[in-house]
């Protein structure tokens, strides 16, 4: 995974460099990324906890599979790639949310957030994840306050599905 190359983007998502995950992450360069929200037919959210093995964060939960997206790929795509990857679903309608630039010390990104509606069946063959349920948006509230979240979920996602 750290020889997958990425593509580097600035601040108007216009790709400027490519380089490799690794040196993506070990320089904290801006670069593009999906995040897929589960939610099910009765408005419930899917929630997983990311493996020990994730390059940042691990072992964190998080709001929506999703990822890095490949050097050359869409967005479209990527978030099609990661929703069969990541949860082994496929063929599904995606609602495009919005997009949004995320920074901190970890991490810089330009995200695209999608939402699917899907009750199941899940697969999480790829090791990435390594617990899920389904919470209602009290629920995740409740366990913000005892667990960890990705950040950039939470910025930038969140608000995207509660509008």
């Amino acid at each position: 995974m750290t020889d997958e190359l990425v593509d580097i983007v600035d601040d108007d998502d216009q790709v400027i460099a490519t380089v490799t995950r690794a040196e993506m992450r070990a320089r904290r360069l801006q670069h593009r990324y999906v995040g897929i929200a589960i939610v099910s037919t009765d408005g419930r959210l899917l929630i997983h906890r990311r493996s020990d093995d994730k390059d940042i964060w691990p072992g964190w939960w998080d709001i929506a599979a999703g990822g890095v997206v490949a050097a050359g790929e869409s967005y479209d795509d990527a978030a099609r790639r990661e929703l069969a990857e990541e949860l082994g679903v496929a063929d599904v309608e995606m609602e495009h949310l919005g997009e949004g630039r995320y920074l901190d010390d970890t991490l810089a990104a330009i995200g695209r957030a999608y939402r699917v509606v899907h009750d199941g069946p899940f697969s999480f063959d790829d090791g990435e994840i390594v617990e899920a349920r389904w919470v209602t948006f009290d629920e995740l509230e409740a366990m913000r306050a005892t667990h960890r979240f990705l950040p950039d979920s939470i910025a930038l996602i969140l608000p995207l599905l509660q509008s």
